[in-house]
C-alpha cells in the first residue's frame, strides 16, 4: 500500500513565531499531537506535545514568551506519497518518530502519516512492529 492512501491529507502548518498557547490550543481542538513548522514556503521543525512538555516546562523557562521556534524539533524525517507504507515504518522505526509529514513529488507537504494510520492500513505484524519500536525506553 502507498503512503498516499494511509496517510492523513492537507496538514497544517504554522509558523515558527506562533506562541506555544496557540500552538496547544490547536492541538486540542484539532486532537493532534503534532504540527509541522514552515517558513518561507519551507517545512523547517516539528512541533510535538511532547516537545513542549519537556522544553518548555521541564527547562523552567516561561512558555508564555515562548514560539515553536523554541521548541520544535529541527531534523525533520519525512516520506513521500509514493513510497510504501513499509518503507514509512522501517523509517519510524529507526528514528523512533510516531508521525511522519508527507511531502508529493513537488516537494509539498500533502499531509501526515502516523501510527494509527499504520495501524489502521498495514498489517497487524507491521504495526506490531512499528508501535514496538516506537515505544521503546531511548537509550
Amino acid at each position: 500500500m502507498r503512503i498516499s492512501e494511509a496517510m492523513h491529507p492537507g496538514a497544517r502548518w504554522i509558523s515558527p513565531e506562533t506562541d506555544l498557547k496557540t500552538i496547544a490550543r490547536i492541538m486540542r481542538d484539532e486532537d493532534i499531537g503534532a504540527l509541522p513548522v514552515g517558513e518561507n514556503d519551507r517545512l523547517i521543525g516539528m512541533v510535538t506535545d511532547r516537545d513542549i512538555a519537556l522544553r518548555a516546562f521541564a527547562n523552567g523557562r516561561d512558555p508564555a514568551s515562548m514560539t515553536a521556534r523554541d521548541v520544535m524539533t529541527r531534523d525533520i524525517v519525512y516520506c513521500r506519497t509514493d513510497e510504501t507504507i513499509e518503507h514509512a515504518v522501517h523509517l519510524m522505526e529507526a528514528k523512533q518518530v510516531r508521525r511522519l509529514p508527507v511531502i508529493d513529488q513537488d516537494k509539498r507537504m500533502v499531509g501526515m502519516l502516523s501510527l494509527g494510520d499504520v495501524s489502521h492500513a498495514g498489517s497487524q505484524q507491521l504495526s506490531g512492529e512499528l508501535a514496538r519500536a516506537v515505544t521503546a525506553h531511548h537509550v
